[in-house]
């Protein structure tokens, strides 16, 4: 384990930790050089930048208003939406440095500016799409990042929620079992996936990978990413690594509905292995 994965397996491991600080250190992977500290300190100063533009007894909804139009009119941040499944878009310091991001880390840089200019901010992980929730004396407004913060409403929320039921039940379902606050654990966990499936579907294994390892330092007891894992070393003829990933899978999940094929597959890597010696 290099020195930059040990710093992020520390910082993940305490039960509460920096958010933006391990969605920096994300990009670590493909940028060795990357300078944590600098990305961090570039948006302190851009949340000094907007608590300049407001009096210390601003209400809320000035202080959301000073972030909305520094953030997205001033600096030009937008959703990148013609190329969404572009991997810079889920290292916040391509987001810093290129003004585009997927709702993710638009939302984590939005949560990060908010905390700094005093928003109670929250990250919400709507089906399909992160948003940003921000409790006020007459209710809560659901912002959307992606979209320069723009409030939605219940309609639209529905709406969303039903591009990804497409069974009709978003129409009736609570919406407020949908609207609880995402941890930082979680946040990062939810980017890292994304960050997963891209490089997956674009065949970039060995990308997968890094991203596979941080995300099994964040959550740990998920065992399917590393039956996941496991599988991809499997793809890379890593025979030995995939046996003992999947064989934890096995000890941890003996009654896993994939069991029988995963043995099989354990098997197999254990000849593999013994023919290379």
């Amino acid at each position: 384990m290099n020195t930059q994965i040990e710093a992020f397996a520390e910082l993940v491991s305490r039960e509460q930790f920096d958010l933006c600080r391990a969605c920096i250190m994300i990009g670590q992977d493909i940028y060795p050089d990357l300078d944590v500290n600098a990305c961090m300190d570039e948006i302190e100063a851009m949340a000094a930048v907007i608590r300049s533009r407001f009096a210390e007894d601003a209400f809320a909804e000035q202080r959301l208003s000073a972030l909305n139009h520094y953030l997205f009119n001033d600096c030009g941040f937008a959703g990148n939406a013609n190329d969404y499944y572009d991997p810079r878009n889920s290292y916040l310091s391509d987001v810093l440095a290129r003004r585009k991001g997927i709702p993710i880390t638009l939302s984590v840089l939005y949560l990060e500016l908010g905390r700094r200019i005093g928003l109670g901010l929250q990250g919400v992980a709507f089906p399909g799409h992160f948003m940003v929730k921000l409790q006020l004396k007459r209710g809560q407004l659901m912002l959307d990042p992606f979209s320069a913060g723009l409030p939605q409403s219940e309609t639209e929320l529905r709406q969303r929620l039903g591009q990804v039921l497409k069974d009709g039940r978003a129409r009736t379902m609570p919406l407020n079992e949908f609207l609880e606050p995402a941890t930082p654990r979680q946040i990062v966990t939810r980017l890292l996936r994304n960050l997963k499936s891209v490089y997956m579907n674009a065949n970039k294994h060995e990308l997968a990978l890094d991203v596979m390892h941080r995300m099994l330092l964040v959550v740990p007891e998920a065992v399917e990413e590393l039956r996941d894992r496991g599988l991809l070393y499997a793809q890379l003829d890593c025979f030995r690594a995939a046996s003992g990933d999947l064989q934890n899978y096995l000890r941890r999940r003996p009654d896993a509905p994939d069991a029988m094929e995963i043995h099989g597959r354990v098997v197999e890597l254990k000849q593999a292995a013994a023919r290379l010696n």
